[in-house]
């Protein structure tokens, strides 16, 4: 209780209850370092949302693993999902067992959704788990969701060989959904700032640039309009404000056997400000 916690933090910002004072006062100083950190936490949540109803209404997936996902709030990945088929499945996986404790609750009366405490540094272990069996077919489709987590691990972990080891696990024609915390619309001394929030809570944060996030979709179709600010990806059509990025986003998709798609072209899909 006394040590901030990064899905706590997020709650706060989220506007949720589900936090305690030192994860408050982590908040505070984040946001006096960063003043749209609350927005932006605010816009990566409507992302998700975005993106599992593309994925589930638009893309026909009907199995979720939702990597990091955090503590429960409004709008939660199964039921965004299940509004399109109630019999989709959706697996949540933390390392937090708060988070777990949580979502079990949450959970209870839903045979089509699970919730197991897992590690994202140790994948195959993941998808290994009985509950992540039970309710996963590796063999078909999936989405998998990586959603302000690969943030908080550092370079030491090489999360980009942790994202390669779970697009080997997947079936073609399955997506990777990915935002992440950037450090390229805000001060470097803001950025010093922030990451100083997180050196004594639970995990680090580092902020990437641009065409570090661009690597982790390496090898994927990045679905339109490609990796761009988290507020600017498929967004309603009344609200196309610009804002200060300090998420990307993408989905990639894992190409099917035979796909005319290629190396070069899926380079400048990432790289480039929209897919051509």
């Amino acid at each position: 209780m006394t040590v901030p916690n990064f899905a706590r933090i997020y709650d706060w910002l989220l506007g949720g209850k589900d936090n305690f004072a030192a994860d408050r006062e982590a908040g505070q100083r984040l946001l006096a370092a960063v003043p749209g950190a609350s927005r932006a936490a605010r816009a990566n949540r409507a992302f998700l949302g975005r993106a599992v109803r593309f994925l589930a209404e638009e893309a026909g997936i009907r199995q979720f693993l939702d990597i990091g996902t955090g503590l429960p709030t409004q709008g939660n990945v199964h039921e965004m999902a299940q509004a399109a088929d109630p019999q989709a499945r959706v697996v949540y996986c933390d390392n937090d067992p708060m988070v777990i404790v949580h979502a079990n609750a949450l959970l209870a009366d839903n045979l089509s959704v699970a919730a197991s405490q897992a590690d994202l540094r140790n994948p195959d272990f993941l998808f290994a788990l009985p509950g992540t069996r039970a309710l996963i077919d590796t063999s078909q489709p999936l989405a998998v969701l990586l959603v302000a987590v690969l943030h908080f691990l550092p370079d030491s972990d090489d999360p980009w060989a942790l994202v390669e080891r779970i697009k080997r696990q997947l079936a073609p024609g399955s997506y990777v959904v990915i935002s992440h915390v950037t450090g390229d619309g805000i001060p470097a001394e803001a950025a010093r700032a922030a990451a100083k929030v997180y050196e004594k809570a639970s995990a680090p944060g580092v902020a990437r640039s641009r065409a570090e996030i661009a690597r982790f979709f390496t090898g994927l179709e990045l679905v339109e309009p490609g990796l761009v600010e988290v507020s600017a990806w498929r967004p309603p059509p009344l609200d196309q404000r610009p804002r200060p990025t300090l998420f990307y986003a993408g989905v990639g998709r894992k190409p099917l056997p035979g796909s005319p798609a290629n190396a070069s072209s899926q380079v400048s899909c990432v790289i480039g400000t929209e897919c051509q």
